[in-house]
């Protein structure tokens, strides 16, 4: 799909979609710092429960992080559907 400078300003293509790829990667990176923040940080020195935090924090994120930005992608995607649905 080639989307030209018209398609953009004239909002005809969505750009959003590969905005949300970009969240998708830096939410990503935010849950795996506050992870090794949970595990690491703090002042009682790693505890086998800081540590179990950090990794549930970690799995936990990363699973919402990827369905939240899946649910605005399947909107787009519905979007652009019944935009083509209309253009018949």
């Amino acid at each position: 799909m080639n989307i030209s400078i018209r398609d953009i300003f004239y909002f005809d293509a969505m750009l959003t979609t590969k905005i949300i790829t970009l969240v998708y990667w830096l939410a990503l990176f935010l849950v795996v710092i506050s992870g090794f923040a949970t595990m690491f940080g703090g002042y009682g020195g790693v505890t086998f429960g800081k540590f179990l935090a950090g990794i549930g924090i970690i799995i936990g994120g990363a699973v919402a992080a990827r369905i939240w930005c899946e649910l605005l992608i399947v909107l787009f995607k519905i979007h652009d559907n019944i935009r083509k649905m209309a253009e018949r």
